[in-house]
């Protein structure tokens, strides 16, 4: 029985893993069951006992997604201490997307681009996901307000909202135009924004986003390990 339930819970986790790459890649609607069953080697009696619907599946996605957040288990880290942390932060999402070769966006925001009014389920768990992310970052902010590092009209919800809405959009630029350059260039803007907010006696050191190196013709931006999503 324990060698059943054991692969089970592997062939649960394999289901969810396909599913969340291949809705990154392509987005959720324009992915089928029956392709994330190929994809993963399992089979719709197995599809349908641990997750019901396609709609469940991307239910569990989304919960593994906050899951990674809460945990730190993703490839980006939301533990945000330091000014230095939150540059690391803007910074990894631009690492993210050039791993891919700048054809994919954020695996959050390429989801919530097709939800429509009938995918309720599936908003409330984005919405929730998102909240997360800026309870995250917020508390970098507050901590910094509490120390009098930050100026008086410093709106430290609003602050962590713009983090979030300003890497969205440089990630939806980059996969546009296929060039990291535009994002490299929206998060230098908005780490140079949030220094506005910081009192002078603390503020935070310059922004240090590199500049993007030229390569030689055919070079490509892939390397390290493959990010687990």
């Amino acid at each position: 029985m324990r060698g059943e339930s054991e692969r089970g819970a592997a062939t649960r986790q394999r289901i969810l893993r396909t599913a969340a790459d291949l809705f990154h890649k392509q987005g959720v609607g324009a992915t089928s069951p029956d392709e994330i069953l190929e994809a993963s080697r399992a089979g719709k009696g197995q599809f349908y006992h641990y997750f019901g619907s396609k709609e469940g599946l991307v239910h569990q996605v989304v919960l593994g997604y906050i899951e990674a957040v809460e945990s730190g288990g993703g490839p980006v880290n939301y533990e945000v201490r330091s000014w230095d942390d939150l540059e690391r932060w803007f910074v990894a999402h631009i690492e993210l997307q050039k791993h891919f070769r700048m054809l994919r966006g954020c695996p959050f925001g390429t989801i919530g681009h097709g939800v429509n009014e009938k995918d309720e389920l599936i908003r409330q768990d984005l919405s929730h996901l998102f909240e997360v992310m800026k309870n995250k970052l917020r508390a970098f902010f507050i901590a910094e307000q509490a120390q009098g590092k930050l100026t008086a009209d410093a709106d430290t919800e609003r602050m962590a909202d713009f983090c979030i809405a300003a890497v969205q959009g440089a990630m939806l630029m980059g996969k546009v135009k296929r060039s990291p350059l535009p994002v490299e260039a929206a998060v230098k803007e908005a780490l140079a924004h949030l220094r506005q907010y910081a009192a002078v006696a603390g503020g935070p050191p310059a922004v240090k986003v590199p500049s993007r190196k030229p390569r030689r013709p055919g070079q490509t931006p892939l390397g390290g390990r493959r990010p687990r999503l």
